[in-house]
């Protein structure tokens, strides 16, 4: 009988080893999950917030704007480009709530309330004094837009948001070139070309400076290894302690 108990004792070491030696590894694999989700390191920041909510904002006033150049606009061209610039902008705005879903990201759902007072300030025109306004406001928006655009696009860390800036800057390209063909800009009013130092506070500056809109939560992949290989080494040191004991 007392080989059999000794067959028996060595039989529950050899199970105790291999339990311990398991839960090692299934140790290391909660760690290696996190590993594959951090490592790229990708953050949105305030450069890439800019453009998301520059863009979102832009549809919330200007596909409005567009709707009523359509039907009280004076001049036939301004009624066209009225009801193509609202269609787009019905494009992008679908474009950038994909974009922002996919990133978990919030947007805005009411235009601001300068916006707000230039949609009011159309409503009140009519004729003439309408189409100016109508051109006036949207190619200066349009213009203060563009340079945000290039500026997220150079510098995005994220697949998406470059993707939406390429065609977030056909649409405004085109817009601008919509609204000259008027013939209605006052390129005298419209301000200098001028890029801002980084530290300025602008949309330029952030978007040029990329400050992070909050702490980090990347992980190293540096880090991550290193917590994995301390996992296994302190499973391995357990089982060679309990096979030692027995």
């Amino acid at each position: 009988m007392a080989p059999l108990d000794s067959v028996r004792r060595r039989r529950g070491h050899r199970t105790h080893r291999v339990a311990v030696l398991l839960v090692t590894f299934l140790a290391g694999l909660v760690v290696l999950p996190g590993m594959a989700v951090a490592a790229p390191g990708v953050q949105l920041n305030a450069a890439d917030m800019a453009l998301l909510n520059g863009v979102r904002l832009a549809g919330l006033w200007e596909m409005p704007a567009g709707t009523m150049a359509a039907e009280k606009g004076q001049s036939a061209r301004v009624r066209e480009v009225g009801a193509e610039i609202a269609r787009q902008h019905g494009v992008l705005d679908e474009l950038v709530v994909q974009a922002a879903n996919k990133l978990g990201a919030t947007l805005p759902s009411d235009p601001t309330a300068e916006q707000k007072g230039w949609l009011t300030e159309m409503q009140n025109a009519s004729g003439a004094q309408f189409d100016q306004i109508f051109v006036t406001r949207l190619r200066l928006a349009h213009g203060k837009i563009f340079p945000v655009i290039g500026a997220v696009r150079a510098s995005t860390r994220d697949n998406t948001v470059r993707k939406l800036a390429d065609d977030a800057n056909k649409f405004v390209n085109d817009h601008m070139a919509m609204l000259e063909s008027t013939g209605l800009v006052r390129w005298q009013q419209m301000p200098p070309a001028a890029i801002p130092a980084a530290q300025q506070d602008s949309l330029v500056a952030a978007a040029q400076a990329g400050a992070a809109a909050g702490p980090s939560v990347a992980i190293s992949t540096t880090v991550v290894w290193a917590v994995f290989l301390l996992a296994l080494g302190a499973g391995g040191y357990a089982t060679w302690r309990i096979t030692r004991r027995s």
